[in-house]
């Protein structure tokens, strides 16, 4: 696993897998429970597999330690992320 995060925009990118995300995925606005606030996470899946999840507002509903291992978008591969 492997995130980007983009502190201007307040977004994140959970890739999980080790593959890139290739254009000609499908991308699902996910249901989430009442009182989420604006909260919006964004699933991509590929050949049938969940590749990667969006997360907009990510910081007031990520831990503070994930977004401090996270890389900035397009700064090359991030490095993955410890178990």
């Amino acid at each position: 696993m492997r995130i980007t995060y983009d502190p201007i925009a307040d977004a994140a990118y959970i890739y999980l897998t080790g593959e890139p995300v290739t254009p000609g995925r499908d991308s699902v606005v996910c249901d989430l429970p009442d009182g989420s606030g604006d909260l919006t996470v964004i699933m991509d899946w590929k050949d049938g597999k969940i590749v990667g999840l969006e997360v907009l507002t990510a910081s007031s509903v990520l831990h503070a330690d994930l977004l401090a291992q996270a890389r900035p978008p397009g700064a090359g591969k991030a490095e993955a992320l410890p178990p």
